[in-house]
């Protein structure tokens, strides 16, 4: 039955249209450039950050996505600009794909925080090592009598485009951008050509202080879309000096997300998030699992050159 199942995702996933195709990660408030470039530079340090996503464990062939990402501002001919980088992996069934993208954002200086204008160009890998399974019996007909179903082995390297607007003041955030916006075809040896579509993102999120200072409270939102599939996350994390933090995110129609994490020291965050599927889904699966291991360190630029008289005050 499992391996049925693979067969007809995998199938699905192949049509390239019908269905989502960015992985999907529940602890996104740490993966926004991922999916906008423009956000590349907004926290002032360069911040590096990995997850590992395990879905649906219990299925064989399920999605494992990993993405590693690393960004820092910088200042050019007195403007502020934004650099990245992000390497994903993410592996379904029996195909892979492997994108490196690099990114750019143009910061400037808008009410009382920064808006950013944001290019991504990266290459998506894509190999495909099918082992089709053919049912016994009946008149199915093989995967090389399918001239729109590779047959066997193929890897097929494309070039990718996204671009983004992101906000930011020092409590709230706000960002819309796309990804694949050249819609990179995969092009098989098979008739068929299968394509990125189009996905849009619409983020937000506002930090909410109590009578204790120590606490605040951080709802945020997700929106994404490929047009023909909207999905909408929608929780918030609650916080403790900056160091502690624990939250729910609901994923509508598809699961509930119970997240937490804290820093380790000097700048070292480690979170955890499971997602408790809401769908049948959870009959056969034993969850998802998503690991996440951040480093940021502060460049200082807003500070201004001084002269002091004491070597002691530094």
């Amino acid at each position: 039955m499992k391996r049925i199942f693979i067969l007809l995702f995998i199938s699905l996933h192949l049509i390239r249209g019908n269905a989502q195709q960015d992985p999907q990660f529940s602890q996104s408030m740490f993966n926004i450039m991922m999916y906008n470039p423009g956000y590349v530079g907004s926290k002032n340090a360069i911040c590096a950050t990995a997850l590992n996503r395990q879905q649906w464990m219990g299925f064989e062939g399920a999605p494992v996505s990993s993405v590693f990402t690393v960004n820092s501002p910088f200042r050019l001919f007195g403007t502020d600009h934004g650099a990245g980088l992000h390497i994903l992996n993410d592996q379904i069934g029996f195909e892979s794909n492997l994108s490196i993208n690099m990114s750019y954002a143009y910061r400037i200086d808008a009410g009382s925080g920064k808006l950013s204008f944001g290019f991504g160009l990266g290459m998506i890998n894509t190999t495909l090592d099918a082992e089709w399974y053919i049912p016994a019996g009946g008149s199915h007909t093989p995967a090389s009598g399918d001239p729109s179903i590779p047959a066997g082995n193929e890897s097929v390297l494309t070039m990718d485009f996204s671009a983004g607007l992101f906000y930011h003041t020092d409590d709230l955030y706000f960002g819309i951008s796309s990804t694949h916006l050249n819609e990179p075809a995969i092009e098989y040896s098979s008739t068929a050509t299968p394509f990125l579509s189009r996905h849009f993102y619409i983020t937000a999120g506002y930090a909410m202080y109590g009578k204790n200072p120590a606490y605040r409270f951080l709802p945020a939102l997700v929106i994404h879309s490929d047009l023909v599939m909207t999905q909408l996350n929608l929780g918030g994390l609650l916080e403790y000096n900056e160091r502690l933090w624990g939250g729910i995110y609901y994923r509508f129609g598809s699961a509930i997300v119970g997240i937490a994490g804290f820093e380790l020291f000097n700048g070292i965050n480690i979170g955890y998030s499971y997602d408790f599927s809401t769908t049948t889904l959870s009959n056969h699966s034993r969850g998802t699992h998503e690991f996440m291991l951040r480093y940021s360190f502060d460049l200082g630029m807003d500070r201004r050159p001084g002269k002091y008289r004491s070597v002691r005050i530094l």
